[in-house]
């Protein structure tokens, strides 16, 4: 049966022991109305933005629908993501991501759930946004960088005004209580010129229920802000330490921060929540609006052709895509990591970091992160403070647990 077989002829396939992915990046609209100078869409290597579709074709979507169905019915799965991307999602507007939505869930086989997100800058989010997200169950996850003076550093318009009143006014809006519901949380680049604890402080003001606290792209090639190669100082770690203390403090905490939470799950024997952290294999595809089947976007950052898989949805199945380099074809795991890092008490934790941080020109990607140094302080960093947290537990516990001598008559 051809991998590209209908959802009705592949549902009672067994399961194959193979990649499989769970969640799309789908980029419904290629464009963004803000001009953020860091951008990995728009701001680094891989420019190929400029040929594609603004708006995603209703016949691609549905090639989409079509090849995720096959996918899931192969393979088994009960529960996929799509997240609606960009660009900026909401500039295809309502009635385009309505009929996305509507198409991709008619798609699905008997007894697979759609998780649906979208990703936007807030901008165009209002009320008849939020009754769409709440037709469909759209989770929504917006980007802000913190107070108007941290986000509007570099999220500004083309013209250079700031962002940070409009993406203000959306928040409060999806806080309310008749839209709390689908509010996913909050997306934050670090900037070191940013005072970490005014950030973390701004942010909390929107009442997320998450904080995604991410460190902006870089590599050995293209060093992020601040992080020399050669310099032991560690400028990111001492940022994310400031916050990571504040808000480990918290008693009860208002929000959780994925970066925090999946290093204390991985010390403690679980899974990582991020990309950023953890030896995982691949289970993240970008679809562009083409039609194009790409891996992970933040690959963008790495070299033109980093993500180019030679794939798309008319011609090829999901699982031909998955055997590419940029998907679950490349090497993964421990063993897949520069030889510096098998001997590193914090691998199992870090897991070589994001992967477009360890790219170098002309070498590849079997290298450490180029946030080594800031990761191995962190993980460190908070392996101390659980652990002193842990000890005290157990001693209140044995203490506890001794039975109290009985007076004697």
């Amino acid at each position: 049966m051809p991998a590209d077989a209908p959802p009705s002829a592949t549902r009672h396939r067994p399961v194959v022991a193979a990649p499989r992915i769970r969640q799309v990046v789908l980029k419904v609209h290629s464009r963004c109305n803000l001009a953020c100078d860091y951008c990995y869409v728009y701001q680094h290597a891989d420019q190929d933005w400029r040929t594609r579709p603004r708006i995603m074709a209703p016949g691609t979507v549905r090639r989409v629908a079509d090849r995720l169905a096959a996918h899931v019915a192969r393979h088994g799965t009960d529960r996929v993501r799509v997240v609606l991307h960009g660009g900026e999602p909401l500039l295809a507007g309502l009635t385009v991501l309505d009929r996305t939505v509507r198409t991709l869930r008619a798609a699905m086989p008997s007894g697979v759930a759609l998780d649906v997100a979208m990703q936007t800058n807030g901008l165009l989010l209002d009320e008849a946004a939020l009754d769409l997200c709440h037709t469909h169950g759209i989770d929504v996850g917006v980007s802000v960088d913190g107070d108007r003076t941290a986000n509007d550093r570099h999220r500004r318009h083309a013209d250079g005004r700031g962002s940070f009143a409009e993406v203000a006014a959306a928040l409060r809006l999806l806080a309310r209580p008749e839209h709390r519901a689908r509010y996913a949380g909050l997306l934050c680049t670090v900037d070191l010129a940013n005072d970490p604890i005014a950030v973390y402080e701004g942010l909390r003001e929107f009442d997320p229920p998450r904080l995604d606290l991410l460190l902006p792209h870089g590599n050995w090639s293209a060093p992020p802000p601040g992080r020399h190669p050669d310099d032991p100082a560690t400028p990111y770690a001492d940022w994310l330490i400031a916050v990571f203390d504040r808000w480990y403090a918290e008693a009860p905490r208002r929000t959780g921060i994925r970066l925090f939470e999946s290093v204390i799950a991985l010390l403690l024997g679980g899974r990582s929540g991020t990309q950023a952290l953890g030896a995982a294999e691949p289970d993240v595809m970008t679809i562009e609006t083409d039609g194009t089947i790409e891996g992970t976007d933040t690959l963008k950052t790495t070299t033109a052709s980093a993500m180019r898989t030679g794939f798309d949805v008319f011609r090829h199945s999901i699982d031909d895509a998955l055997r590419h380099p940029s998907l679950a074809g490349r090497p993964t795991g421990i063993a897949a990591l520069a030889p510096a890092c098998h001997a590193c008490p914090v691998v199992d934790v870090c897991g070589g970091g994001l992967y477009a941080h360890r790219f170098r020109d002309g070498a590849g990607f079997v290298h450490p992160s180029v946030y080594c140094l800031d990761l191995l302080r962190l993980i460190g960093h908070v392996r101390t403070v659980v652990t002193a947290d842990l000890d005290a537990l157990r001693r209140r516990v044995t203490a506890a647990s001794v039975p109290t001598p009985v007076a004697q008559p």
